[in-house]
């Protein structure tokens, strides 16, 4: 066990999960898809299973969307499922302030601070999905419905191509 907010407040909440660790590697530019080719390799997961935790400002909120790390975020949409009319992508300093972790290891699940979450509804077309466990190399795999109830979000189509 690797001991983050995400796996203690899993814990907490008696949801099962089950850690993967990886090799994080310095030079990364796309964190999400360094973790989607690293668990492909090394266990067959599709990509499409692993989903990256974004921090939008929506009218002046923070919001936490979920999203495939093989599509983007479309802002629009998440305003929309949070009942906002403009998004843009919130200042990495500020997400890792009001997250309690870094960039490339934003963990939807143990946040310092709880913001509205919406999570892509293509997790519900898998039994489980991959998400940051709180560190960079760390995915946490779990059933769609346990984030849901682990964030408490809402469920939305939010990812664009």
């Amino acid at each position: 066990m690797s001991g983050t907010p995400a796996t203690s407040a899993l814990t907490l909440a008696g949801i099962a999960f089950t850690e993967h660790a990886y090799q994080h590697d310095p030079g990364a530019a796309n964190f999400g898809l360094e973790a989607a080719d690293a668990l492909a390799l090394s266990r067959s997961i599709e990509p499409e299973r692993v989903f990256k935790t974004l921090l939008a400002d929506v009218d002046g909120r923070l919001v936490v969307g979920i999203v495939p790390v093989t599509g983007k975020l479309d802002l629009k949409a998440l305003a929309a499922a949070v009942g906002g009319k403009k998004a843009t992508m919130a200042d990495p300093a500020l997400a890792e302030r009001r997250t309690g972790y870094v960039v490339g290891g934003i963990s939807p699940i143990g946040q310092k601070t709880a913001h509205p979450t919406v999570l892509d509804e293509t997790a519900e077309l898998w039994d489980t999905v991959f998400v940051s466990g709180g560190r960079r190399g760390l995915d946490l795999e779990l059933a769609p419905a346990d984030l849901v109830r682990a964030t408490g979000a809402t469920l939305a189509a939010i990812a664009a191509e």
